[in-house]
């Protein structure tokens, strides 16, 4: 049978409001206010760390980049508990794969705490009760580590899983891992990227575009349907 690994930020949920608005209050603590969204637009795609590093260095802080890391990990962790949106459609599909009885998994790059915290906040861990973060492995995306891992802990082959993610990095971990894609990208106009030319469904316009109903129909073509593969 399948089993799905679904990516979490951008994927399952946008969290990207709430990595703005706990960067946002870290500067204004710092006395930088006014950050605005299209500053932190520029910032996409890098990690939390690397972003306030070069934020730093651009308005002079002073405190360290550890102490601005740690400060808006806690403003970022209040805010997942509370204010974290589940894509409509993405979570209707999890519910479809719930009552189906298809073996499910989050990874991704968030610490621990954090995919816990928007699971429950948005009450997802009902069904998604198998979670890997990148830092329980030797290597981040595109390495295939955190997708094997899941696989592990779901008992699944590579080879009968299919990962749901919407970057270019977790679609080459999944390739590399040697899983089914299907891609919901981010950002639309990044459909066109190299790396989910080897999508088994790609879903060009992201959100917008997703269809519980085609991906679920997607799935019952691949390892002999639903009732049939490993």
């Amino acid at each position: 049978m399948i089993s799905v690994i679904f990516d979490l930020d951008g994927t399952l949920v946008d969290s990207e409001p709430n990595y703005y608005e706990s960067g946002r209050r870290t500067l204004a603590r710092h006395g930088v206010p006014g950050f605005t969204w299209e500053e932190h637009s520029r910032f996409i795609g890098i990690g939390t760390l690397e972003t306030l590093g070069l934020l730093k260095e651009r308005y002079g802080l002073r405190a360290p980049v550890e102490q601005l890391l740690a400060e808006q990990n806690a403003a970022y962790l209040e805010l997942a508990r509370t204010r974290t949106e589940a894509f409509p459609e993405m979570r209707a599909f999890v519910e479809r794969l719930h009552a189906r009885g298809v073996p499910m998994a989050v990874a991704s790059g968030s610490s621990p705490e954090a995919i816990e915290a928007v699971l429950e906040g948005t009450a997802l861990a009902a069904w998604l009760t198998t979670a890997v973060s990148a830092e329980e492995v030797e290597r981040g995306k595109p390495a295939p580590d955190v997708f094997l891992e899941a696989a592990r802990r779901l008992g699944a082959a590579p080879a009968s899983c299919v990962v749901v993610e919407d970057a270019a990095p977790g679609a080459l971990a999944a390739r590399a891992a040697g899983m089914h894609c299907l891609a919901v990208p981010y950002a639309a106009p990044a459909a066109g990227e190299p790396a989910f030319a080897g999508a088994g469904l790609l879903f060009p316009g992201g959100q917008a575009e997703f269809s519980a109903t085609a991906a679920e129909e997607w799935l019952g073509t691949l390892g002999g349907g639903w009732t049939g593969g490993e």
